[in-house]
């Protein structure tokens, strides 16, 4: 793969890092990432993967935006409201640059359509904020070896997971066994607005050092931290030996 010398230009300061280089810019230029969920976290997920370079990005969402919605969801502006998530994220990914190939999926998420959709793709990130949802992207990534990053916002809190399921680690389903009886999203709980900004980001960080082949010290561990007291902490995740049988056997 070339580089044209304006887009080494462009992203020049990333170059300049021994840890990512020519070779690791072009690594960049070639993943192919998915985010499912185009909300609190994956709308600056998108941004700082599109600024960073991915070549290829896909955006899973079937709502539309509200006015709810913009105060955390910083692709968005009034005149999107009523509008689907993943146009407006499509249309700003290409305002960033115009060479990443996109793909919009404006459907949810089902056992019928998961592979076909997820199979495209290296890398998945889990911005969903239902456990319905992150049950069935933990089970298809832990079958098929995918690399999944995961995260989750409520009220002050933010959790990240590196799931690299080519090693062998413990699984979403591992920390929680059993969906809770009402879902903690935001909706229902709140959220403070920065808070979505830092676990996005930090999100977008662990799929640009897994493209990189960077070892993470958050594989088989979930970072959990709160914005209010500027807490982090990392927590190493135990096998449940009584997980799925796609866990337990390996």
């Amino acid at each position: 793969m070339k580089i044209t010398n304006n887009e080494l230009r462009r992203f020049s300061k990333q170059i300049i890092l021994k840890e990512i280089g020519i070779i690791g810019q072009k690594k960049i230029f070639s993943s192919k990432v998915l985010i499912i969920g185009a909300g609190g976290l994956g709308c600056p997920l998108i941004m700082y993967l599109a600024n960073s370079g991915v070549g290829h990005i896909g955006v899973a969402d079937n709502d539309k935006i509200n006015l709810s919605n913009l105060n955390r969801q910083i692709l968005f502006t009034t005149k999107d409201i009523g509008k689907f998530k993943v146009d407006v994220a499509g249309k700003a990914i290409k305002n960033i640059n115009k060479k990443i190939k996109i793909a919009i999926y404006k459907k949810n998420l089902t056992k019928k359509n998961i592979k076909s959709i997820l199979s495209k793709f290296d890398i998945i990130c889990d911005c969903t904020d239902n456990f319905e949802t992150r049950y069935l992207i933990n089970d298809y990534c832990l079958q098929y070896k995918k690399k999944l990053i995961s995260a989750s916002i409520s009220k002050f809190d933010g959790k990240i997971f590196n799931f690299n399921f080519s090693n062998k680690i413990p699984c979403f389903r591992c920390f929680m066994p059993d969906k809770p009886d009402v879902d903690n999203d935001c909706s229902s709980e709140g959220v403070v607005s920065t808070l979505a900004g830092i676990a996005g980001t930090l999100q977008a960080n662990e799929v640009i050092k897994t493209i990189l082949d960077i070892k993470s010290d958050l594989i088989g561990k979930i970072l959990i931290f709160n914005s209010f007291k500027s807490d982090f902490r990392k927590v190493k995740l135990v096998r449940n030996k009584d997980c799925i049988k796609i866990c337990t056997k390996k």
